[in-house]
């Protein structure tokens, strides 16, 4: 019998203290977008997307977190669309639009007025629908200049449907006309390259050569570190941002099963912190981890230690997923906690892991929280999607399918 302290039980929780549990009216699926405004009246907004219709967005006052209160929740156009990415710089949100299958409509990227939190107004959409377009999947928009963003676009066939999706950089400095500056994607993906197409995995390991997340920090801002799924990480460097050309890239698959998702920098540090995501129930592409890697030669990254994951003999039987996903990414911004020492990651049913980075060679646990199988859940265990932590170090950390949103307070 596990011990309720273990981080193997259910209902287990170290050195975290669970403050609220919001389930968001009954629409608990949330994907991989927190992001916390500060209203002009002073209210925290955690702004949250949806894993999958029939919601977009929810709007969520967080003042007191202990005691959450839903502002706004809004619907999807279409039963057909998800808007897994949000991101938000003052009172102007980003949502990204992706559709279950090429060639549909609407897919792409909206922005928003979030200026009154009740009311969020449309400022303008940039269409990514084309032929062979799913549309937006992930993006990134701190800067309030520039969206960073893992999409599809009209003008753009890839060799193989799994590579639709490649990076792309829309200038928003005039919000009601964003615009394409730049793109970048693997050499070989798209119909009429010259160069060879990628040798793709095998069988089931094989998931596509397509952006992911596309990270790009004040401290660099002529770099952006882009996980590429299939194609590892890759360092790209955009000072010129027409023309991205890639610096370096670090790719452990095979012999691992690829999905690299997060290429977290942390530069007084000279470390990368890389997480794959695990995309198949049952462990069955375990092991799916959080790598560190030296970074010193930015053109040589090298891998010098893991952070120890969940138990897979006790957690793959469970039900969904078990393994990495996504960390707190360090998100520039006033209202993001930052830290290079320790490390927030989410494992679906392995719930959310901290871990003391202070010696990158032998990363620590110090901490974790895995809830109890939400109420519906169809695989009948809590999926932890993602997490942010606010400057006030609370935690905010969502459910796959129906859990919604956990608030925590860390105690290390």
């Amino acid at each position: 019998m596990l011990d309720k302290k273990d981080a193997g039980a259910e209902g287990a929780m170290r050195n975290f203290k669970l403050l609220a549990h919001h389930e968001l009216g009954g629409f608990g699926g949330m994907g991989e977008g927190l992001s916390i405004q500060i209203a002009k009246d002073g209210r925290r907004i955690l702004w949250l997307a949806h894993e999958s219709a029939p919601k977009n967005f929810t709007g969520l006052d967080v003042t007191d977190p202990k005691n959450p209160r839903m502002v706004v929740q809004t619907d999807l156009p279409q039963a057909h669309m998800r808007s897994n990415s949000l991101e938000v710089t003052g009172d102007i949100m980003a949502v990204a639009y992706q559709t279950q299958k090429q060639g549909m409509q609407p897919a792409g990227m909206e922005l928003f007025d979030i200026s009154v939190p009740e009311n969020p107004r449309s400022i303008s959409f940039f269409d990514c629908s084309g032929p062979t377009s799913r549309g937006v999947h992930q993006l990134w928009f701190c800067d309030g200049e520039y969206v960073h963003m893992a999409a599809s676009a009209p003008d753009f066939t890839a060799r193989n449907p799994k590579d639709d999706q490649f990076y792309r950089i829309i200038d928003v400095r005039n919000p009601a006309k964003p615009e394409e500056v730049g793109r970048w994607w693997l050499p070989g993906t798209r119909e009429g390259d010259t160069e060879a197409p990628p040798v793709r995995h095998e069988g089931k390991k094989d998931f596509g050569f397509r952006a992911h997340n596309t990270n790009v920090y004040p401290q660099r801002p002529d770099r952006c570190y882009l996980g590429y799924l299939d194609a590892g990480m890759i360092v790209m460097d955009i000072s010129d941002k027409s023309r991205p050309k890639p610096v370096s890239r670090w790719d452990n698959s095979p012999p691992y099963w690829g999905f690299t998702h997060t290429v977290l920098p942390l530069f007084d540090r000279d470390l990368y912190v890389v997480t794959d995501e695990s995309v198949i129930d049952g462990g069955e592409d375990w092991p799916k981890l959080i790598w560190i890697l030296d970074a010193r030669d930015e053109k040589n990254p090298v891998p010098i230690a893991t952070c120890p994951p969940p138990q897979r003999d006790v957690y793959a039987g469970r039900g969904g997923r078990v393994g990495a996903h996504n960390l707190h990414e360090n998100v520039p911004l006033p209202t993001s906690w930052f830290s290079d020492q320790v490390i927030l990651g989410t494992f679906f049913n392995g719930g959310l892991r901290a871990y003391d980075i202070s010696n990158p060679y032998q990363p620590v646990e110090i901490g974790h929280f895995v809830p109890p199988a939400p109420r519906l859940s169809p695989v009948g265990a809590v999926q932890i999607n993602d997490v942010f932590v606010d400057e006030r170090g609370i935690v905010y950390t969502v459910d796959r399918h129906t859990g919604g949103v956990y608030i925590l307070e860390m105690d290390f």
